[in-house]
């Protein structure tokens, strides 16, 4: 098999396939692809075969391994704390090594219809004394762990490996990729504390919440754009297609609204209502999961597909939102986040590397412990 020039990011959303080929040796030279918007399923493996045939044209090679993104409404964010006596001696890797191990295992035991597809270590506790990263060359009486878990339904890994291996391409690494992309953006705010993002998608809402550029939490909502097209349906007595189509236009095309004889001030209540629940409960969550101290320095980026309705015409019509950015992400963003998530070193994640990979230090031998099969 000849060598691959291109590594190729490949984001599954909900509603729109977005793919990014990066030349190996020149980073610069990228191609891109994306679906069009779609409501369901149904010709998800057409999508698939059209992106992968343009993508195997512009990079002139056969593709036969993807790198994939993933988020949607049944993934699990899971935070486990676990503790180890050491008694004085001095702290070795086998330490963190066991009490991680022992965190695994109690997740693939409690939720066996889940893969584990990240695990942050976001902090560790030697003596009552918090560290963003393990310390070396110290003694210890008790060695504590706080571990979050971003898990991915069996079922839904399987059903899209099936797709893509019709065409002959298997999955090389997955990626959550809300969290993926509010690790590339926080990079852009780091004169920022406490720096929350929330990302709204088609049937879901992320929040991820970093102090001082260590994640914090990760909660996921069973909430999503899809809820203001639903509304939008019930309300006006339309088809999902045609609640769609408003969605999409609004503050953007009022012609539309005006062509089909709809009360533009009545989708505009419906929609910022719909939004300003999600935003409630993310908010909501964020002040949960930190104290006033930590609230003084902060603020709220949102990111996804939902966020863009939020158009500056309406940003000051939203009671919830104060200190706030809006990215108008484009697909280059989603498949660079990606690809930088997996050249950088995150010293909070437990990460593979090749076996035949020796001579590493305490720091890299640590990071690198756990092969997900």
């Amino acid at each position: 098999m000849s060598k691959k020039n291109y590594d190729v990011y490949f984001d599954f959303g909900s509603s729109k396939i977005r793919v990014g080929a990066f030349d190996k040796d020149n980073l610069k030279k990228d191609f891109y692809c994306e679906s069009n918007n779609f409501l369901d399923q149904s010709n998800l493996e057409t999508y698939i075969q059209k992106i992968i045939f343009d993508l195997e044209k512009k990079t002139e090679e056969y593709l036969d391994e993807v790198n994939l993104l993933i988020d949607n409404s049944k993934m699990l964010s899971v935070g486990i704390s676990l503790s180890k006596k050491i008694d004085k001696l001095e702290l070795k890797k086998e330490d963190i090594q066991f009490l991680v191990q022992d965190a695994k295992q109690q997740i693939l035991r409690n939720y066996s219809n889940y893969n584990i597809i990240h695990i942050i270590i976001k902090n560790y506790r030697v003596d009552n004394i918090d560290y963003i990263f393990p310390p070396t060359k110290i003694n210890c009486n008790l060695l504590s762990l706080d571990i979050i878990f971003l898990c991915f339904p069996k079922e839904n890994i399987s059903y899209i490996k099936k797709i893509f291996s019709k065409f002959h391409v298997s999955i090389k690494q997955i990626y959550c990729s809300s969290y993926i992309k509010s690790f590339n953006y926080k990079d852009n705010y780091s004169s920022i504390n406490n720096l929350s993002f929330i990302d709204i998608g088609f049937y879901k809402t992320s929040i991820i919440n970093y102090n001082k550029n260590q994640i914090c939490f990760f909660q996921f909502l069973p909430i999503g754009s899809h809820h203001i097209t639903k509304d939008l349906s019930k309300i006006l007595k339309i088809s999902i297609e045609e609640a769609e189509k408003i969605k999409i236009s609004f503050g953007v095309n009022n012609n539309y609204f005006i062509e089909k004889n709809l009360s533009q001030d009545l989708i505009e209540k419906i929609i910022i209502s719909r939004i300003e629940e999600i935003l409630k409960f993310s908010i909501k969550s964020i002040k949960l999961n930190n104290n006033n101290e930590q609230l003084e320095d902060s603020k709220v980026v949102l990111i996804g597909e939902g966020s863009k309705i939020l158009s500056n015409k309406f940003n000051h019509k939203i009671s919830y939102l104060e200190n706030h950015d809006i990215l108008n992400e484009k697909t280059k963003d989603i498949c660079l986040s990606a690809l930088k998530f997996n050249k950088d070193k995150n010293i909070q994640e437990v990460v593979v590397i090749p076996k035949k990979q020796i001579k590493v230090g305490f720091f890299e031998k640590l990071f690198h412990l756990f092969h997900e099969k």
